[in-house]
């Protein structure tokens, strides 16, 4: 990446972090107790994040969900953590577009979501006709020949859809149809697929079809498209408990338009990799949740005519990724 110095001067560039989880508590452990959590810290991680990206001029931050922990629900404490961080990204001049993941469902109902600083859908300008449907998801153009979209991957779900709603009925038949546990996020035996657990959830026929139309649109205006969502899609970018429901569906949504370049995620603290075979760059991003306070999780990137670069901090590593 030395060379980029050689090169014309980026686009644009933005800057990218997931699964901040912060709660005002001592650090913990994992679900599975394999990974140290740093809930108070990871409010320090972000603060590293906005000053550099201010320093780096970027034009938006894409922020890929969990921002809050889940335990802040059961103190009482989900508006103040959030007010918390929010804080912290406002210090900063540039946009912030905020996914939704599996924690700030644990925190808040989606009505309420869409009453707060986490709907971003309004930066965006043009908006979308799923927000009408309660399905978070919108598309914008950060710059003249790039797209991003913004997914809901909670849209099928138990835990993101009002329990007399059809869509919460619906997604807990298919979830048990699955898993057979009676803990739903114990994932179910061998032969079943893991990804059916309740910390998981997917995107409706009618998300699928509008992400198919706005990337018809995007192959006609010859646009390169980066695609956002808390939830992983591709099975070798990620450990396959984190995957949504229904990836497969929209894998084979991606890769049926040229324009699609990257899809980002979390999710998975491990972060993950990998370049599929139509050449769309599947990025999981590590999450600043389980990073140790002396390191750092998040990531800038330098966006060109022919390549993105990503430069990592910390824990994510640097990559060139190459438009297909």
């Amino acid at each position: 990446i030395t060379a980029m110095e050689d090169r014309a001067p980026p686009v644009f560039v933005f800057g990218i972090i997931a699964d901040i989880q912060y709660a005002d508590i001592e650090d913990g452990l994992n679900y599975l107790r394999t990974r140290k959590r740093f809930y108070r810290n990871s409010l320090q991680l972000l603060r590293n994040a906005t000053r550099r990206w201010e320093e780096q001029r970027v034009r938006c931050v894409l922020q890929l969900g969990d921002i809050i922990d889940g335990f802040n629900k059961s103190r009482s404490a989900s508006e103040q953590a959030l007010a918390t961080v929010i804080g912290e990204f406002d210090k900063s001049p540039a946009d912030v577009h905020h996914v939704w993941g599996n924690h700030e469902f644990y925190n808040f109902c989606r009505e309420t979501l869409l009453a707060s600083p986490l709907n971003s859908a309004a930066k965006a300008g043009s908006g979308s006709d799923l927000l009408g449907d309660d399905i978070y998801a919108y598309e914008f153009s950060p710059a003249p020949g790039f797209r991003f979209v913004l997914l809901d991957a909670y849209d099928i779900s138990v835990i993101g859809r009002d329990e007399s709603s059809e869509k919460h009925t619906r997604s807990l038949k298919l979830l048990q149809e699955h898993n057979s546990n009676s803990d739903l996020n114990q994932p179910p035996g061998a032969a079943a697929k893991p990804v059916f657990v309740k910390f998981n959830g997917g995107f409706s026929q009618e998300q699928l079809l509008w992400l198919d139309e706005v990337l018809t649109l995007a192959d006609q205006k010859q646009e390169r498209v980066t695609v956002f969502s808390h939830l992983p899609v591709h099975p070798y970018a990620t450990d396959p408990i984190c995957l949504a429901w229904n990836y497969d569906a929209m894998q084979s949504v991606l890769r049926s338009h040229k324009s699609v370049v990257c899809f980002m995620a979390g999710h998975d603290h491990d972060g993950g990799y990998y370049m599929d075979e139509s050449g769309v760059h599947h990025i999981t991003l590590e999450g600043v949740i389980e990073t140790r306070p002396d390191s750092n999780a998040f990531g800038t990137v330098y966006v060109y005519e022919d390549q993105m670069v990503l430069k990592g901090n910390g824990r994510i590593s640097d990559m060139v990724l190459k438009y297909p």
